[in-house]
């Protein structure tokens, strides 16, 4: 079979995209605090054979910037914040097909807690959930979960390491064939194939045995966006669908062969993972209809959704110093959170000590800059060159305004990439391990090596 994009949905349970401006929009939905504003994004991605609706999470409104909310709520800089693995149940009620995937941290969460969250919005979608793990990135985060501070980078992703294994190991519990529901016998299941964990750790300690049985497509899909050495390296263990913010071909490529190669190393099969490359499409019927649309999307950003957002992802007050004032070494090395906006920034600078506009400009965090515009085969083109050139395996398509956005690309550029055969035109199956051409993993997959790792 030829091979085909992944394509996923990058969504927020809040008042905006991960556009912070995109509620300004005048055809923006004004609600995003409903089921139905949710259910219709639902419909829309999955009348364009979209593998996921993914939503992004912080535990936390942007508070790092003057170390105040004041002009997160003022400017509505993704200061509402819901529960997505409950706004995901509901678009899981108004959809049949799609993936549904949530994030939901490794650092203020217990393993028991998210195995069992995640194993319970797969049964209730027939097997569509996916978890996005992150280790979070702020002290905001800390603060709200009752610690005083955020923990190192690389220490958070060794605590990770354990809560996967304990997650899967809860996952594993259950063993094929144990559920009986034999009522003239009276035997709901088989006690000999539902083990206990009693998992006792450095980090960790949950015995079991678990309460929730598999799902139809085993367990939900694992899903990965680090960026940095660490986050590579725990990508590769672990991710099976990654999410990548390469800026151009030769970055992806780079990045791409990284995380396969650390797939590689531990064990895996890198044919069994995909990465999908973070993209901003400006779509309409022709170039010119798309370049009127960004003319309007790109008076909707201020300065301050910037310099809020990288105060937030990086764990840093860029209010503590002047626009043009270059960062100190040391203030650059004690950055936390995602250093990958940091390398970024350096890299593309090309400058040792970047200020904080160096920041704002080069890193596109709350911009429009790294947007694709164009009409169905421009944009087609730009997505065709990244992934023949085997930058990514797909793509997570970002809105610039809801619902409109992803009914534009659904509209204009999905039919072009099927005419070329570059995208699917129905689903594979019911789950969602059947969309992305994903193994169904036996109990215990995850310790063993590929080729073991399948029923």
């Amino acid at each position: 079979m030829t091979r085909q994009m992944v394509m996923v949905g990058f969504l927020q349970a809040q008042n905006c995209t991960n556009l912070p401006s995109s509620w300004r929009h005048p055809e923006s939905r004004d609600d995003s605090m409903s089921a139905d504003y949710y259910q219709e994004i639902g419909r829309i991605l999955e009348s364009g054979k979209f593998h996921m609706a993914f939503f992004d999470d912080r535990l936390a409104m942007p508070d790092r910037y003057g170390n105040d909310h004041a002009h997160t709520v003022e400017y509505g800089i993704r200061c509402v914040k819901m529960d997505p693995v409950i706004v995901l149940t509901a678009m899981g009620m108004a959809t049949d097909r799609i993936g549904l995937a949530s994030t939901c941290s490794t650092t203020y969460y217990e393993p028991f807690d998210v195995a069992r969250r995640f194993a319970t919005l797969d049964l209730m979608t027939g097997g569509r959930a996916a978890w996005n793990v992150v280790t979070s990135v702020n002290d905001g985060e800390a603060h709200n979960m009752g610690k005083n501070a955020h923990l190192d980078h690389d220490f958070r992703y060794d605590r990770a390491d354990e809560f996967m294994e304990v997650v899967l190991g809860h996952w594993d519990s259950w063993q094929e064939g144990s559920l009986l529901i034999d009522k003239n016998s009276g035997r709901f299941a088989d006690p000999a194939k539902v083990k206990r964990l009693d998992h006792h750790g450095p980090f960790f300690k949950s015995r079991g045995p678990f309460t929730v049985p598999r799902s139809p497509q085993g367990h939900p899909v694992i899903i990965q966006a680090g960026a940095s050495g660490r986050g590579q390296r725990f990508a590769g263990r672990w991710g099976e669908v990654i999410f990548t913010a390469a800026r151009n071909l030769a970055g992806a490529r780079q990045g791409y062969e990284a995380i396969r190669t650390e797939a590689a190393k531990a064990g895996r099969d890198p044919d069994q993972i995909f990465l999908c490359n973070l993209t901003t499409p400006v779509c309409g019927a022709t170039r010119t209809e798309a370049e009127d649309k960004m003319a309007l999307i790109e008076k909707l950003p201020l300065e301050i959704d910037a310099l809020s957002l990288l105060s937030e992802g990086l764990n840093y007050d860029f209010a503590t110093k002047g626009i043009d004032e270059p960062l100190t070494t040391e203030e650059l090395q004690g950055m936390q959170g995602i250093l990958g906006i940091r390398d970024g920034v350096l890299r593309i600078s090309g400058k040792t000590n970047p200020s904080a506009r160096d920041f704002v400009t080069f890193s596109g965090r709350g911009q429009t800059a790294d947007a694709i515009v164009g009409g169905p085969k421009e944009i087609a083109d730009q997505l065709a060159e990244m992934f023949e050139g085997r930058g990514c395996d797909g793509f997570v398509i970002a809105a610039t305004y809801v619902p409109g956005s992803y009914a534009d690309f659904v509209r204009h550029v999905i039919p072009e990439l099927q005419r070329r055969d570059l995208f699917r035109r129905d689903y594979a199956g019911k789950t969602l391990r059947d969309n992305l051409g994903l193994k169904r993993p036996a109990a215990g997959a995850w310790k063993n090596q590929p080729g073991v790792a399948a029923e």
